[in-house]
């Protein structure tokens, strides 16, 4: 990935957009995006915050009302600024309240965005809310696992509080969702045939969307979540030593965490990780001031990322120290985490190394 000289015009190109775009409701992340190059795709993931819409879903009832958790309009038009600004290709998502939720919020916000192809699957959680994708290229594949049962149990207390679980078997709190995309080779320019280059195959990406247990006494959950997690990436390259994994979203958890090193011990590459090394607010991924959002990516895939590409994107949010409950949002708000992208070369430029 070249990344001492990613990191030198990745640190460039978000100072010279910081520069450009003072504003004070921009916390974390670059105002502006990092410009795209012609033949690189954009990959890219984003909490959009209970996307839920004003049709009461009559199975969410008591404490998951979904109507206590409509997406107001101005927060809808904040999070399609945030996508058109971003510009992503590939878009996964968390915290969606259907495929028909998203399907609604890309023909009413972002119908001239090119997202022809859209998933999302109910992946278990008692909220409603489940990963879906957003994607300019066609979606061969869908699959998750709602309810698979992970290894150990839930402890007896949360905290100093009694667990209601204590002894149940861990499960996936929402499953992860696999998406199988193909992009098809650029279309050579036509000059006559004289040096046109023929054209390779379709490139197959596969993305793993997570959305891992919130809580702050939700550890082991999460990392048996995270544990679980690598057996599906494992099965994936079994079947397919060739496969080019990138795994995005919502982990709930900082770097230094356990279910993140868990990732980690297993292989995956945090495609963040020198960056967020180098501190400051550039890296972090939620209101909160934490990074929780991640790029994970398996070794088949290393080469085609272009490392000079990875930002977070800023968004509008609300003032340090104020309560999230209470404190008015900022004009331009979508949701309290931000979107985060890098860009990759469509084509495989290494022999398979058997994923990890």
């Amino acid at each position: 990935m070249r990344l001492p000289l990613a990191i030198l015009l990745l640190s460039a190109g978000i100072a010279a957009a910081q520069d450009s775009t003072p504003t004070s409701a921009i916390r974390f992340g670059s105002p502006k995006p990092l410009p795209r190059t012609p033949g690189q795709i954009r990959l890219a993931t984003y909490n959009l915050e209970n996307l839920f819409d004003s049709n009461d879903d009559p199975a969410l009832t008591g404490q998951n009302e979904d109507m206590n958790s409509v997406k107001p309009e101005a927060q809808l038009k904040g999070l399609a600024a945030a996508i058109r600004t971003l510009d992503a290709d590939i878009l996964a998502v968390e915290e969606v309240e259907s495929e028909a939720v998203l399907r609604w919020f890309r023909d009413t916000y972002l119908k001239d965005l090119g997202y022809t192809h859209l998933a999302s699957v109910d992946a278990g959680d008692e909220r409603g809310i489940e990963q879906g994708v957003l994607s300019r290229f066609p979606i061969n594949s869908v699959r998750n696992w709602p309810g698979l049962v992970l290894e150990g149990t839930q402890p007896e207390k949360e905290g100093d509080r009694p667990n209601p679980l204590a002894g149940q078997p861990m499960r996936f709190h929402r499953s992860p969702l696999k998406v199988e995309i193909e992009i098809a080779p650029p279309v050579p320019p036509s000059n006559g045939g004289a040096g046109v280059p023929p054209a390779s195959k379709p490139y197959t990406l596969t993305l793993f969307i997570i959305h891992q247990k919130s809580g702050r006494f939700s550890d082991s959950w999460r990392r048996a979540e995270a544990a679980g997690l690598l057996k599906l990436i494992t099965e994936t390259e079994k079947a397919n030593p060739a496969a080019n994994i990138a795994i995005v979203g919502d982990f709930n958890t900082i770097p230094s965490d356990a279910p993140i090193q868990t990732v980690i011990s297993g292989g995956l590459i945090d495609l963040f990780a020198d960056l967020r090394a180098g501190g400051g607010p550039r890296t972090i991924t939620h209101e909160s001031g934490r990074a929780i959002d991640y790029i994970f990516i398996n070794r088949n895939l290393q080469p085609e990322i272009v490392a000079s590409t990875r930002f977070v994107l800023g968004t509008p949010a609300r003032p340090a120290g104020v309560d999230y409950r209470t404190a008015p949002i900022p004009p331009g708000y979508g949701s309290d985490h931000y979107p985060v992208a890098v860009d990759l070369i469509p084509a495989d430029t290494a022999a398979p190394t058997a994923g990890r």
